[in-house]
């Protein structure tokens, strides 16, 4: 009988351990879209079938997958792809007034398409000078401004966001990136760094020029690995507050 056309996934090179292969084979077909995230794996029991492999070995690629953060296990329900992350909220970084967990209002200030620079084009993986969207988009708690971000996204990814109605964007981008463009961000790098606010940040974040800022700088990733979105945060320096626990 023919094997089914997915076991030729599985790399059996030597020195992979063979249930090492099997994750990456499962990987595959999750980044393939058989398994959207969200949705459930097949059982356990189901799977090694399929790739004729022992029980024991199947547990322990899918463990290695929910190690790498691909796949979940919820008790008493089964396996799951991962969702990705919602939004990995910026407000982490800052102490500002209102609740912990309230959702900041998105205001987009501009959006254009232009060509990549070198160093965009480094980020997000294409070729310099090709189209990209670029995002000016600020936050605000309670009406008042705390958050001025850029943003750019390679537009073969984006071009249902490059010319529709700004009024129905949302609040949290991540879920509507998912939803509209079908791109999920499955994980993101943070990293921190202190400036100041150049005049016109200034006056969007009701600050003084010259202003001490946070500045984050983020890369965001989907399932395959591909860069997405390259972000730069900018906050009042005087808000920031970040709390590590070390165990």
């Amino acid at each position: 009988m023919e094997a089914p056309h997915h076991l030729a996934l599985v790399d059996n090179s030597p020195g992979l351990r063979r249930y090492a292969a099997l994750a990456n084979a499962l990987r595959v077909r999750v980044v393939a879209g058989e398994w959207p995230p969200g949705s459930a794996l097949p059982a356990e029991t189901l799977l090694a079938t399929e790739h004729q492999v022992a029980l024991g070995t199947m547990r322990r690629a899918l463990e290695l997958l929910v190690e790498q953060g691909l796949i979940e296990r919820i008790h008493g329900k089964g396996t799951f792809v991962r969702h990705g992350i919602a939004g990995g909220s910026m407000l982490r970084f800052f102490r500002f007034g209102g609740g912990s967990n309230e959702i900041p209002h998105s205001r987009i200030l501009g959006r254009h398409c232009v060509a990549a620079t070198t160093a965009v084009a480094r980020e997000l993986g294409v070729g310099p000078g090709e189209s990209v969207l670029r995002l000016h988009r600020l936050r605000l708690l309670a009406g008042q401004p705390c958050l001025l971000e850029e943003m750019w996204l390679p537009l073969d990814l984006f071009a249902p966001l490059a010319d529709d109605d700004l009024a129905q964007w949302d609040d949290l981008l991540y879920p509507m990136f998912a939803r509209r463009c079908g791109v999920h961000v499955h994980r993101a790098v943070d990293q921190i760094g202190f400036g100041v606010l150049t005049g016109p940040q200034a006056r969007h974040l009701a600050l003084p020029a010259g202003h001490p800022c946070v500045t984050v700088e983020r890369s965001a990733f989907d399932l395959t690995g591909r860069c997405v979105e390259w972000r730069t945060t900018r906050g009042d320096a005087h808000a920031f507050h970040y709390t590590v626990t070390i165990t």
